[in-house]
């Protein structure tokens, strides 16, 4: 991002350092203003009554608040299902703490003729099944997803959900994006039937508001999940920064009462149709997300020559990272190669595309544009 939070969010953390109490520890669990005000603002999301007390503990960035999470749960050989591509944090929180990787592939569209949403990126549910062990421990599901912008439906929630009641799994739903839903409803999957109990919410104030360098995430979930995750949490970093809770929780006091979040979709939805349109312009093909803040483009026609001079930290890789190397020497707009959220069985699905992000600011953005249309003399027809 290179825009600042609201100024009434950033006036709320100059205040709240002007005062005793924010400038000292907090509790563990967060503090006690920042979680009646993820209550207040959540509960007709969940459509049920939340304990501040047993059912929401804040953390240091949604980042943080996940790996306690695996701290808590897992066990050495325990094993954790992510859908690829994959939120790259997720692999090495896994690991480190003695868990293993299962990989499923969300299955991009073939032979398609006209738009791509992300919608069209489908879960092979027998893939799924086959995929689950006696060693299952836990189920990531990103929606909005990192970085194809799915949404997921609330048929391919339900039939997760049917897989974690039957398999008595746990369900990470990593939400860090449920105010940046552009084209359908959000489901919670904590919110279908039987799901509570067995369910994590992960939000973030920094995506919400626009401060991902606060460091302000929080779960929601059971005491069951919640308290053992404090435990690893206290350990982990004892609490988060006192400040930027207060700070948090007036931006979601308010949000409301100023349609915050309204007016930000409409501003990032304006964001994304300048990418859109350059990439329209250009006749390449993309992915239409549907939630989130990133877009996959198709850069299997983006030609470069075999002896242009890549570094060696490139060569080796897919050949989406020495397109993304080649586009951001040759036009200078940067871009992650998709591969990169796979693992190795997998990486060819990602090596098709290239992850742009549509988190700046219009004129950064129309730039960029600009200097995209370069790009069609290095394109096959």
């Amino acid at each position: 991002m290179n825009f600042a939070p609201p100024q009434w969010i950033t006036e709320a953390a100059e205040s709240a350092l002007k005062t005793v109490a924010p400038n000292h520890y907090s509790h563990p669990k967060g503090r006690i203003r920042l979680r009646e005000a993820i209550k207040s603002f959540y509960e007709p999301h969940f459509g049920r009554t939340i304990d501040v007390d047993s059912e929401i503990l804040v953390t240091s960035g949604a980042n943080e608040g996940m790996y306690s999470v695996l701290t808590a749960f897992l066990e050495q050989g325990d094993e954790v299902i992510m859908f690829e591509p994959f939120f790259d944090q997720y692999l090495p929180s896994v690991t480190f703490n003695g868990g293993i990787p299962i990989y499923v592939p969300l299955h991009p569209p073939k032979n398609v003729q006209g738009k791509v949403t992300s919608a069209d990126w489908t879960i092979d549910f027998e893939e799924l099944r086959r995929a689950i062990t006696p060693r299952t421990k836990i189920i990531i599901v990103n929606t909005p997803h990192n970085p194809v912008g799915k949404v997921f439906h609330k048929a391919e929630l339900e039939k997760i959900a049917a897989l974690a009641e039957e398999y008595n799994l746990l369900v990470m739903a990593d939400e860090v994006y449920d105010c940046l839903v552009f084209d359908q409803e959000h489901v919670r999957i904590a919110t279908l039937p039987g799901m509570w109990d067995r369910t994590v919410t992960v939000g973030s104030a920094g995506k919400s508001f626009a401060a991902t360098g606060w460091r302000v995430g929080w779960l929601i979930g059971p005491s069951s999940i919640l308290f053992p995750t404090l435990a690893a949490t206290t350990r982990i970093v004892f609490c988060t920064n006192s400040p930027l809770q207060e700070a948090a929780a007036a931006g979601l006091e308010q949000a409301k009462q100023r349609k915050f979040f309204d007016k930000q979709l409409e501003e990032y939805a304006e964001r994304r149709a300048v990418l859109t349109d350059t990439f329209d312009q250009l006749g390449m093909q993309y992915t239409l997300p549907e939630g989130s803040y990133f877009i996959l483009l198709d850069i299997s026609n983006v030609e470069f020559p075999d002896d242009y001079p890549f570094p060696e930290s490139v060569l080796g890789r897919g050949r989406d990272f020495r397109a993304c190397w080649f586009i951001a020497m040759e036009i200078g707009v940067s871009s992650i190669p998709v591969s990169e959220f796979y693992c190795e069985e997998h990486a060819e699905i990602g090596e098709v595309y290239a992850r742009f992000a549509f988190c700046k600011d219009l004129d950064t953005l129309k730039a960029a544009g600009e200097r995209l249309q370069g790009l069609k003399k290095f394109l096959k027809n």
